[in-house]
């Protein structure tokens, strides 16, 4: 029996935290490993567990994995969260990679200057709203299933789900105007490993405030 996944990164949620979603959806528990000093990064970097010198990293089935998009991938596929052929998967890469665009906008709007942080703020909910949320919007409603894929919950839908969930912290109304995301929101939370990973007390992290920026900074600058 293999081990738990190990990930090595910092106690917040950055570049990791679709990575912790995505375990949790699969129902796979996991252990983490935190840096909490430079120190801690120069060590995994020193003895050869990072490839590129970067994290997130993971340890599962005997890899050292690294890039979060692969890390994804590899999960999704090993847990059948992928899809049931190529051109569902194709579907599934093209919606993560625009998700992952607008999860990097909201992932990294606390690490903005003060003086750019209401342009950064600006761009993040018009981006949402008049780029991504429409086209997931009309993929629900044509698509006419419980999922954006398939008739079976993948990858992207618990993608969404976390994007919809960090959107929402940042403007609580952002989700008005779409209502089939709004339905899609409560009928993914109520999966039972979802709704287990949204519950107090499990490894999801709370949102970065601005008093946690100085330490994660310290660590990788």
């Amino acid at each position: 029996m293999a081990g738990k996944p190990k990930l090595h990164y910092f106690n917040g949620r950055g570049r990791m935290e679709p990575i912790r979603w995505l375990l949790a959806a699969a129902g796979v528990e996991f252990e983490e490993c935190f840096m909490e000093t430079k120190d801690d990064l120069i060590k995994l970097q020193k003895d050869g567990s990072l490839l590129f010198q970067q994290v997130p990293m993971v340890e599962i089935d005997g890899m050292k994995m690294v890039q979060t998009r692969a890390i994804l991938s590899y999960i999704a596929a090993k847990y059948n969260l992928y899809g049931k052929n190529l051109k569902e998967r194709a579907l599934i890469d093209m919606y993560v990679e625009a998700m992952m665009d607008l999860n990097e906008l909201l992932m990294s709007h606390p690490f903005q200057p003060a003086d750019k942080k209401e342009q950064h703020f600006a761009n993040m909910v018009d981006k949402a709203t008049n780029r991504y949320f429409p086209v997931f919007e009309k993929v629900l409603k044509d698509h006419r299933q419980d999922f954006l894929v398939g008739n079976q919950f993948s990858r992207a839908d618990v993608l969404l789900l976390e994007i919809l969930l960090m959107a929402e912290e940042c403007k609580p109304d952002i989700l008005a105007k779409f209502p089939l995301l709004q339905s899609f929101k409560a009928r993914i939370s109520n999966i039972p490993t979802i709704k287990k990973f949204l519950q107090p007390g499990s490894q999801r992290k709370p949102p970065t405030e601005e008093k946690d920026v100085p330490k994660v900074l310290k660590i990788f600058y």
